[in-house]
C-alpha cells in the first residue's frame, strides 16, 4: 500500500522522547483489504544506514571496542513478514534479531468510523522487560535509533497487506552531566561584586554619620530649651499695686446727701 507511517507533524507533548515516539493512526488504509477476523501490527526496525549500535556490557551504544559485538544495521532492509503468529518476533528478540513487532490490533479498530485515539505510542509499556513474556508487547526502545516502522495486516494464512517503511526517527538523546559546560561566568562579575560591597558599605557609614550629627543637634535643642525656661521662671515677678486711697469731696458741701448742698 502506498501509506507512509509518520510522526504527527503538529505539536504533541512527548511527540519523541528517549524511548518512546508517537504515530498517525492508519485510519481507513486497509479499509476493502481487510476481513472481520484480520489484526493490524506494527513492525518496528532499525533503518537502513544508522550509526554501529552495540551490546556492550548489557547496554546499548557505541562501542569503544572493535566490530567483535553484536551489530545492528540495515535491519529494515533485512525484514521478512512473518507467515504465522508464532514467527512473530517478540520485542524480547530486539538485541538478536534487530527489529519486533508490536502493537497487535483488531482490523476493524483502524476503520474511518472507528472511535479511537488519533495517535499511537510505540515503547509505551515500561512493564515489557520482562524476558519470560512471550507476549508481542510494546517495551521502551533501547538506543536513540534510527527506528523506521511499517504496519502489517495479517490474517490466518498469513500477510494480505503491508505499508511502505517510515522514514528515519531519531529519539532524543539525554546528555550525561559530565558533558554539560557550565555557564561562562559574565565579563566583570567580580568588579559588579565588589563595586555593590563598597556601595553598601558607604551607605552604612553614611546613615552612621547622619545619626551622631542627628543626636548632637537634638541635644543642642533640648539643653538650650531647659535654660530658657529656668531664666523665666526665675525672673518673673509679680507686682504689688496698692489700693487707691478715698479722695476728699470738694469744698462747699458739708454732710448733705450726695448732691445736695445746704442752702445759703
Amino acid at each position: 500500500l502506498p501509506y507512509v507511517p509518520q510522526v504527527p507533524p503538529m505539536a504533541l507533548l512527548g511527540r519523541v522522547t528517549a524511548t518512546t515516539f508517537a504515530l498517525e493512526r492508519p485510519r481507513g488504509v486497509f479499509d476493502g483489504h481487510a476481513d472481520a477476523s484480520d489484526s493490524v501490527w506494527l513492525a518496528v526496525a532499525f533503518a537502513n544506514g544508522e550509526r554501529s549500535l552495540f551490546l556492550w556490557q548489557g547496554t546499548w551504544g557505541p562501542s569503544p571496542q572493535p566490530l567483535t559485538h553484536h551489530l545492528c544495521r540495515a535491519a529494515s532492509a533485512a525484514f521478512r513478514n512473518p507467515q504465522c503468529r508464532a514467527e512473530v518476533p517478540l520485542y524480547q528478540q530486539l538485541l538478536a534479531a534487530c527489529s519486533y513487532m508490536t502493537l497487535e490490533t483488531a482490523a476493524a479498530e483502524y476503520s474511518c468510523s472507528a472511535p479511537s485515539p488519533a495517535v499511537l505510542r510505540v515503547g509505551g509499556d515500561t512493564a515489557c522487560g520482562d524476558q519470560d513474556r512471550q507476549d508481542p508487547c510494546n517495551g521502551p526502545l533501547p538506543s536513540p535509533g534510527p527506528y523506521r516502522v511499517k504496519f502489517l495486516l495479517m490474517g490466518c494464512r498469513g500477510p494480505k497487506a503491508e505499508t511502505r517503511w517510515s522514514e528515519p526517527i531519531l529519539l532524543r538523546t539525554a546528555l550525561s552531566p559530565s558533558t554539560i559546560e557550565p555557564a561562562p561566568a559574565r565579563p566583570g562579575s567580580a568588579l559588579v561584586v565588589i563595586a555593590s560591597i563598597l556601595a553598601s558599605l558607604g551607605a552604612a557609614l553614611a546613615a552612621a554619620v547622619l545619626g551622631a550629627l542627628g543626636a548632637k543637634a537634638w541635644g543642642s535643642l533640648c539643653h538650650r530649651g531647659l535654660g530658657t525656661g529656668a531664666f523665666i521662671r526665675r525672673s518673673y515677678r509679680s507686682h504689688h499695686i496698692p489700693p487707691a486711697l478715698p479722695q476728699p469731696p470738694p469744698p462747699g458741701c458739708g454732710c448733705s446727701p450726695p448732691g445736695l448742698c445746704p442752702s445759703a
